[in-house]
């Protein structure tokens, strides 16, 4: 039976270590953040706030074991027993200090970096990284915990081997994505906002490049879900890249009685023109023009401009060929239809055999 002097130091060291844990917890840390004028968004303020609770739980542990074994006369076996608990409690502990630094410096990173950094693989990564490294650390912290009361873990461990190479075979197909998503953010070739046309004709806008999958809108505005093991396999072309101007070129012909002297004049002329009205077309970069082949109807050239960007480009195309339309209309110049010209003979000679099929002979 323990003794009242016994009591009482007891529960004088529990009162001074619940006014320990609070002054530490609520003026102590604080105090040194200030004093040091730390910044709760810098890093060292983060690990400041991340070691509160952990490093009181450490001193509360401390003093209920003072409480519990120096006042009081225990036994050998009580002994073993309180030290084997306060072992776990220490080790949960510092499960949960390493969890803790590990999930707030991540955050940190999250919220004050990543949004700095030129990629946004950060911004997918981290996330995912917070969250694995804590499941680790509270793994390995269980396995411990387990060990030390006298559990084998060994075929714990070959049983979570086996099962993870299960669930590895069955989600191939997911883990397959997944490394190609990482693939994909790594790349950084997309980005949301781009315009961007697929092997197979599949294009339209990315909406969002995630772990598993790449989402496109149409120009139909449909939405489209495209795994990314395709997604990274796939020949891409995209329209916002390297940069967002975007060429245009409008072919043409003339008829073979034209002035083709005149037609480049005029053609240049309109190109000069839309160059300087028309505000999706990037005049620094100029108009080129050439003659490019003997069509079957027409002398073939094409006209060459720079739009703004991918939309800009369907309005400045129309509006040169309506210019260019107009002043051809205007020059009487002759935009032929396809014209094929038959060369016959000059005597024809039908005759009719005895099936009364005709033959026909040149003359």
């Amino acid at each position: 039976m323990p003794s009242l002097v016994s009591v009482l130091v007891s529960l004088s060291v529990i009162a001074a270590t619940v006014i320990l844990v609070l002054l530490l917890y609520s003026v102590i840390f604080p105090l040194i953040r200030r004093v040091g004028r730390y910044d709760p968004t810098s890093l060292v303020g983060t690990f400041l706030i991340s070691l509160r609770l952990p490093v009181a739980l450490y001193i509360g542990l401390f003093g209920l074991y003072v409480a519990v074994t120096v006042p009081f006369d225990i036994n050998s076996l009580e002994s073993a027993v309180i030290n084997k608990f306060a072992f776990l409690c220490a080790i949960a502990i510092t499960v949960l200090a390493i969890a803790v630094v590990i999930s707030k410096g991540c955050l940190w990173y999250i919220l004050n970096i990543a949004p700095k950094t030129p990629t946004i693989l950060d911004d997918r990564i981290m996330p995912l990284v917070r969250r694995v490294a804590v499941l680790i650390v509270i793994g390995i912290g269980g396995l411990q915990i387990l060990d030390q009361l006298g559990i084998n873990i060994s075929p714990l461990l070959a049983g979570l081997g086996l099962g993870g190479l299960a669930v590895a075979l069955a989600l191939q197909p997911t883990l397959s994505n997944i490394f190609s998503g990482t693939y994909v953010m790594t790349e950084g070739v997309v980005a949301p906002g781009d315009y961007i046309e697929m092997e197979g004709g599949l294009s339209g806008y990315v909406i969002d490049v995630s772990w598993r999958s790449t989402r496109l809108r149409t120009w139909e505005n449909n939405l489209i879900v495209v795994p990314n093991s395709r997604f990274a396999e796939s020949i891409i072309t995209n329209y916002r890249s390297p940069s967002l101007p975007m060429n245009i070129l409008v072919t043409c012909g003339v008829s073979y009685d034209s002035d083709l002297d005149r037609v480049e004049f005029i053609a240049k002329e309109v190109m000069e023109t839309v160059l300087s009205s028309d505000p999706n077309a990037v005049e620094s970069y100029g108009s080129w023009f050439g003659f490019d082949n003997f069509g079957d109807s027409n002398v073939d050239f094409w006209l060459f401009l720079q739009a703004r960007d991918r939309l800009s480009s369907f309005e400045l195309k129309s509006n040169l060929i309506k210019h260019l339309h107009k002043r051809f209309s205007e020059e009487a110049i002759v935009i032929n239809y396809p014209v094929r010209t038959l060369q016959f003979p000059e005597k024809l000679l039908v005759e009719t055999n005895n099936n009364n099929e005709n033959i026909i002979h040149t003359g």
